[in-house]
């Protein structure tokens, strides 16, 4: 994909419960600052416990006291053991309990077996060379590691949290004698709630008064706000338009649809890759692999003759060398660096398995709104006459509005450099449109029942766009249409898949005529409209149950559960927090 200047693609896996190869557990909560810290501070120990080694003292001629040599590794030894080593043999010890072991329990082991002989060793309980040098390398290496690879992966903010986040903290309650402010799990079914405008609608319910025009494109993927009156139904999380409304709740708390919505997004997210359960049951091998060659080692020196010395220190050697050290480093490097390329052409990987699965998918889904196209209306004709002047009377009574349809005339008359006339007594209709006197005349804009409240004739048109009709003196002089165009490159991006042998189609919650106009202009064949986004999700697995590998394209909060249930799923930068989150 092309690099933009201000937009990302979060490429991610659907079910990020893990990290390959050891649980996401092994991190025991920690995140890439705490890490970071952790690595500097055992660092120094460790700096501490080579310095006063005898190995580097001979290598480097110096020499420290006896006493120096024989107890400041032991003590920073303990002390990186506390500090830096517990984070590992608290996540080994959970691999233990679960009877999962990986890669957690092979470092937990490692560095405690390490520790124990050396410090057999120091007291001179055992004859033998300790591993204090091996036991600081180790668990700093792994810090190192461990930071490097979350620091890479970057994990975003848990979805469900975000979703969260569309909710207003209060709800502003109806009664006969006030309106009362209070948090949201104070509401009850059956209240009546006020939504001003530009809030976020609570609760799902019914409008019983009031008219507006309420943004439901983190549900639909729609980027026309959808019309509301008495009787119309409201989803909390939506964003209202310029009217007031009353609604009277019928869903609330973990009943509403975006609660619905979140859920989807957990259950999805927690289920395994079979990446990860291959990963896993490698991990699990080495281990018992290791103890297996640990248990045969220590057998066949004692059958030698060994002293008990010798036999613990190549049991020791063995456990010690079975930790994949150079794993535990060179794989965030790997991820480091290829995350780092990927940033270079404008793509974020949160998951590094959605950036190995992308090259198997066998379908792309596209979500429309915002992924195909650019997600924002826009003037796509005009009709009527003198475009130029038709612009400036819809600029004209629009230029206070704050309604998506109203800057999108504003946007295109500015664009075209369009004089905009003098204009007062200006009066929003919500619903319908605006009325205003524009260089003395009568103006009249807005939809169609809004001309034929004021029984004005108009010509039907049958399109797939968002109709504007402009007025003055009683009768229609223009006709805007605005819709929503394909994005740059879609068509091209669209032809390169399918150029690979790649299904690829179209899953939006947009009506069937505009999501079918799209498709035909980026060449794809396959379309799904009118889904919500459970049936989004349903879909992805639909496929996958086909044995296809699925990779899901989306943006909005209504995209969440699909790209959480996809082997791969692209969350184009301009969508939402939730989008990347989930993706």
């Amino acid at each position: 994909m092309d690099k933009k200047q201000s937009q990302h693609h979060h490429m991610t896996h659907g079910e990020h419960t893990h990290h390959e190869g050891h649980g996401q557990g092994g991190h025991c909560g920690h995140d890439a600052a705490q890490f970071r810290q952790r690595f500097w501070l055992s660092l120094l120990i460790t700096i501490s416990v080579l310095v006063c080694s005898p190995l580097l003292q001979q290598w480097l001629g110096y020499t420290l006291p006896e006493v120096v040599s024989r107890y400041v590794p032991a003590i920073s030894g303990t002390i990186l053991l506390w500090y830096g080593g517990r984070v590992f043999i608290r996540a080994g010890w959970q691999e233990l309990r679960q009877r999962q072991p990986g890669m957690m329990l092979l470092i937990a082991l490692a560095i405690s077996v390490a520790y124990g002989y050396s410090l057999l060793v120091t007291s001179g309980v055992v004859a033998g060379m300790d591993f204090w040098w091996e036991l600081a390398s180790l668990i700093t290496i792994m810090l190192l590691g461990h930071w490097l690879e979350m620091a890479a992966i970057k994990r975003a903010t848990d979805a469900a949290h975000t979703l969260a986040q569309l909710l207003p903290e209060t709800a502003e309650v109806v009664t006969e004698q006030s309106i009362d402010t209070v948090p949201l799990d104070h509401l009850a079914v059956g209240m009546t709630v006020l939504v001003r405008p530009g809030g976020r609608v609570p609760v799902d319910g019914q409008v019983i008064s009031g008219t507006s025009q309420v943004d439901e494109s983190m549900l639909t993927g729609e980027s026309r706000p959808v019309a509301k009156q008495s009787g119309s139904l409201v989803t909390a999380g939506t964003i209202n338009g310029t009217g007031a409304l009353h609604v009277m709740a019928q869903h609330i708390g973990d009943d509403t649809t975006l609660s619905h919505i979140m859920e989807l997004v957990r259950q999805a997210e927690q289920r395994r890759s079979r990446t990860q359960v291959l990963a896993d049951r490698a991990a699990g091998y080495l281990f018992y692999a290791a103890l297996a060659t640990a248990l045969v080692t220590g057998a066949g020196w004692a059958l030698a003759g060994a002293s008990l010395g010798e036999v613990l220190q190549r049991v020791v050697t063995v456990l010690v060398v079975a930790c994949p050290h150079a794993l535990g480093l060179a794989v965030p490097l790997v991820v480091s660096i290829s995350t780092g390329l990927a940033a270079q052409r404008g793509i974020v990987v949160r998951d590094r398995r959605a950036f190995e699965a992308a090259r198997q998918v066998d379908v792309v889904l596209f979500d429309k709104t915002g992924t195909l196209t650019t997600g924002h209306l826009a003037v796509v004709a005009v009709h009527g006459g003198d475009e130029a002047a038709i612009l400036g009377l819809a600029a004209a009574a629009e230029h206070e509005a704050e309604h998506p349809i109203a800057a999108a005339i504003r946007r295109a008359a500015a664009d075209r450099h369009v004089a905009i006339p003098a204009v007062r007594d200006l009066q929003t209709v919500p619903g319908y449109g605006v009325q205003a006197v524009v260089d003395g005349v009568p103006t009249l804009v807005g939809n169609a029942a809004f001309m034929q409240q004021h029984q004005i004739d108009r010509d039907e048109i049958t399109t797939d766009h968002t109709v504007v009709y402009v007025a003055q003196a009683g009768r229609v002089c223009g006709v805007i249409e605005l819709g929503d165009a394909p994005r740059p490159g879609a068509a091209a991006a669209v032809a390169a898949l399918q150029r690979r042998g790649i299904t690829v189609a179209m899953v939006t919650g947009d009506g069937a005529r505009p999501a079918d106009a799209i498709a035909r202009l980026v060449g794809i064949t396959e379309v799904h409209a009118e889904v919500t986004p459970a049936k989004k999700a349903a879909i992805v697995m639909a496929y996958q149950q086909q044995g296809k590998r699925v990779c899901f394209v989306g943006d909005g909060v209504n995209d969440a559960p699909a790209l959480a249930q996809a082997e791969s799923g692209v969350a184009i930068g301009t969508g939402t927090d939730v989008a990347a989150a989930s993706a």
